[in-house]
Parts: structure tokens; sequence; C-alpha cells
């Protein structure tokens, strides 16, 4: 299948952290007036601002990018009709504060604790993101475009676009910028996150998305069912595309329909929803857990925080490599596999040296759950298994479904973000700024993301867990007379081992949520039509 890919934005279709741009900045706009927001916008295009997915590629990649995405009072305010609004999906027009119960935003994670930009979030009308190369590059791109408000606010006499501030950083100082970037170590950037995982291994792969054919291992949907064996899952035959339209608005989904989008078709052809959430990681309840429950689990602390994540910390996913012995050995010819790439002797040395590594890298996503199906290897549980479980949930059941894997198929999503704050080991409190900046792109907020979020990160029945929630993500509970924490997870045993059951207990939230709201990521067609401000339902 072919997309118009210069008519989508290439955050869209491209994973900017994969293609050496490891430094972001995310910025919030309030539109005081629409005449000047939509002149905004206008100058965007004009300058050639907003990234394409079709205007780099990965032999050629830019050294900067810029995407623009508008929230359900951002449309609202530049003009959009009513009558079009009206057609946007409820969630989308409610917002993420309004959703907080559905998605377990309570407690600490309760939006009175969110940064001080989102107390206000009924102003937040336009997201932007400047994902660059270095550092330099992305403040020169934030500084063009900070020019660029200040001078449609001198023509015009008044503060149209307003820069808003109040994203909480290091030492609780507040800027203007939500900052981001890859991890880094020894001073090179690396996938980790602060839990000291590798992370965004795996994405989705659709129709049309341009990645090589490889990605479809794991990113795609299988072809075999849960009842079936042999089949080698590291061969891209055993995995097919999704559909376009689970990802992008106008195209066939996996239902085979064009699914319900907004009006008119040229507003919502191209364009996706996005969600943006301000996720806090708490590294030192993390591995304060694991050095005290470690002591009574007898495979050790990392096996431990392995069976939680669902992969060991250098991504090999405990699916294929059950034990940490196996997975030591996979990842010392992973990182030698990394270090010779492109330092053979000759081109047929080059060539050898990067066929061995797209043979081990291919495992980190080629993998399912059709021979673990009691958790014996990957509990239930595990926080990989619980967001992708990669058709698990048929349990065995020969034939159970017509389409394998059918359950999950329309609950993917795309991943985006990077982390945000320094990277501390040792840290010795929670009280620093350091996280996840994570955002999804789905063609369907409330099917995807909202499901996922709800059914599976924090409720626990489709995995025969009743309402045990995802041990890293989860909102775990505390009670509310000792304060305690009332988390748990079961770590399945094996019969064949005569292993029993591992309890973890007492569970404590990791991960809490400080910000965050639901935007339209429109296509280029439809931003010409938001800065012409001739949106037309009729």
């Amino acid at each position: 299948m072919t997309l118009d890919i210069n008519d989508i934005q290439g955050n869209i279709i491209k994973a900017y952290g994969h293609f050496n741009l490891p430094k972001v900045r995310y910025v919030f706009l309030k539109v005081a007036n629409p005449d000047v927001g939509r002149a905004f916008i206008q100058a965007l295009l004009d300058q050639d601002f907003i990234t394409r997915a079709g205007s780099w590629s990965s032999k050629n990649p830019a050294a900067i990018t810029t995407n623009i995405a508008f929230t359900y009072n951002g449309l609202k305010i530049l003009g959009v009709p009513s009558a079009s609004l009206s057609t946007f999906p409820s969630e989308f027009s409610e917002g993420m504060k309004t959703r907080r119960s559905i998605l377990g935003d309570d407690g600490i994670s309760s939006p009175e604790h969110w940064d001080p930009i989102w107390q206000n979030d009924e102003n937040i009308h336009i997201w932007m993101s400047f994902n660059g190369r270095t550092t330099e590059d992305v403040i020169n791109r934030y500084n063009d475009v900070k020019e660029l408000i200040d001078s449609l606010d001198e023509f015009n006499g008044e503060a149209g676009v307003e820069l808003l501030s109040g994203h909480r950083a290091a030492n609780g100082k507040l800027q203007d910028y939500q900052e981001g970037a890859a991890l880094e170590i020894n001073g090179l950037p690396t996938r980790k996150e602060h839990f000291g995982f590798d992370d965004g291994i795996s994405d989705p792969f659709f129709k049309g998305c341009g990645q090589p054919a490889a990605y479809v291992v794991g990113g795609g949907k299988p072809k075999a069912s849960a009842s079936d064996s042999g089949v080698d899952l590291t061969s891209p035959n055993s995995w097919a595309p999704l559909e376009t339209g689970e990802f992008i608005l106008g195209h066939h989904d996996e239902a085979s329909e064009i699914p319900l989008a907004p009006i008119p078709h040229d507003l919502s052809k191209n364009g996706s929803f996005m969600v943006y959430r301000k996720l806090h990681e708490n590294v030192k309840a993390f591995n304060d857990y694991l050095d005290n429950l470690s002591e009574d689990y007898a495979e050790g602390r990392e096996a431990l925080a392995a069976k939680m994540v669902g992969r060991w910390k250098n991504g090999a996913p405990l699916a294929s490599f059950p034990t940490e012995a196996e997975a030591t050995i996979f990842g010392d010819k992973y990182a030698a596999a990394v270090a010779n790439l492109g330092k053979g002797a000759n081109a047929q040395e080059n060539i050898a040296n990067l066929k061995v590594f797209q043979d081990l890298d291919i495992q980190l996503r080629g993998f399912n759950y059709n021979a673990d199906i009691e958790g014996s290897s990957c509990p239930m549980g595990a926080h990989i298994r619980r967001t992708n479980p990669r058709g698990a949930l048929e349990f065995g059941v020969e034939d159970a479904y017509q389409t394998p894997g059918a359950l999950i198929d329309r609950r993917r999503i795309l991943r985006r973000g990077l982390p945000y704050g320094k990277f501390e080991r040792g840290a010795t409190n929670d009280n620093g700024d350091h996280g996840i900046i994570f955002m999804a792109i789905n063609a369907s907020i409330k099917r995807q993301f909202e499901f996922v979020q709800q059914q599976w990160v924090n409720y626990g029945n489709d995995f025969k867990l009743a309402n045990d929630r995802d041990p890293i993500l989860g909102n775990h509970p505390t009670d509310e007379h000792t304060g305690c924490p009332m988390g748990r997870m079961i770590i399945e045993g094996s019969k064949e081992e005569k292993k029993a059951p591992f309890f973890c207990g007492n569970i404590p939230r990791f991960v809490e949520t400080r910000g965050g709201d639901y935007f339209f990521i429109p296509s280029m067609t439809a931003v010409q039509l938001i800065a012409n401000g001739i949106v037309d339902p009729t």
C-alpha cells in the first residue's frame, strides 16, 4: 500500500528517536486571537517548518524536525466550525483530565498534583515538538519559533499567540518547555529508561509505514494461532502488517472498515490522535522494592526485575530467554555485534557484520507467548505482556478466533516520546525530575490507548488476574488507614520444574502522572485548511 507521505506529519510515521534525533523540546501555546493564531500556523507552513513524513529518509535524515497538533479547544478557537467539532470523538473533546477516572489518574497522580502548566489546561491549544540531532539544533529551532511568535505579536499589536510556561524541571524550577533526551551512558545515547531497561524496542508495523520489511516481526500481527507450534517467529513470513486505519484516519482498519472520523474528509484524512503524558518514575522506590523482596526470591534481584517487566534489562524477552544466564549470553553477543557495525576490513565483512546484528536484533521482537500460556517463563502480569499480549489472550484454545490475535490487533498504539531528566543510578529519593514523556498515536483514543490503560494496565481480569494491576505502570492503591502500598503481582510457578508461585505484595506506585492531554495531529492538507480558516463541514 502506498500512502501520501508528503501529506502525513513525520511524527506519525517515524519514531524520531530511532533516526538519530535523541534530543527534544515540547512546547504548548495559547491562542488568544484567532486571526493571529491562523497567521502563526500559515507562517510555519510558509517557512516549511512542519516536518512531513516524506521530507527525509533514513539515508538522509533531517537534523531537526518540527510537528504540530491541537487540542479540542485549540481547534475551536482557531475557527473550526461547530458542525465539524461535534463530529470529533467525545474522549478527545472532553480531554484527559476529565477522563482521569478511566485512566487511573488518582491519588498522587491526580490532576491537582500535575505540573502547573496543566492546572489551566483549557488554555492549552497547540502542541509543538522539536526533535533534533543535537541540543543546539533543538534550541535553534525553538528560538526560530519564539521569534516568529514575537514578530506576530508585534505586528498585530497584541499577544495573539502565547508560549505557556509551567513545566516543572529539576529543583522545582519552572520552564517554558518540556525537555527530553535519550539517556546517555559514557556520553553516548542509549535506549534506556530510568529504571534501567532498554525501551522502545518494538513498534507496530502497518501497511505503508515505510519501515524495512524485517520490522514486521513482532511489530505486525501473528499469522499463526496459539494452537500452532513449530513456527519461526523470527521470520517475516510468520507475521503480517497491521491495517493502516488503526493508526491513520481515512484508511481501512482491522475491521475492514474506514473508521468514523471528523468531517469534512479533508480535515481528518491522513491525520491521527495523540496522547501526551508526562510520567514521573520513582527510581528509588523501584530499586528499594527489588532490594527488599529479592532477599526472598530464589532467582535473585535481576530476575525479579525481569519478571515484573517481561524483559531483562538488556532487552532480551523472557519468553525467549527465561534465565539470566541465557539473557547474558545473548546480551554479550548483541553488544559485540553493535560494536562491530561498520568496522569490517572491507565491504564484504561489513555486510557480514550487519547480517549478524540483524539476526540478533530480530530476536528482541520475534516472539509470542504461545509456548508459555501459563506464564512460567514470562508472568501473565508482566508489563510488556499486559500492554501487548501478542495473541496470548486466546489461552491456547484451538481455533478460538478466526483471526489469530483478534483480541489485541485493534488495541495497538504507536509509541513516541523520550525520557526526560538526568539518569541517576543511585537515586537517594524520588523527588527529582525524571521519567518518560509518553506519547501514543492511534486512530481511536478510546478503543486503543484508553482500553489498554483501563483494562490491561489497571485491571487484570483479561489475564485471569482479578484486579491486579500492571506492576510497573499500575495505579497501585494504598491502605487508607496505614498508608501501606497494596499492589500485588503473581510470578507463576512451573509444574515441569516443580517451582512454586511467588507472590509480590505491597507494591507501591512506581510511575506517577504529572500532566497530559489529548491532541489531534492533522495532515498537511488539514493544517492549511485550519490556517486559512476554510474548514467546511458541508
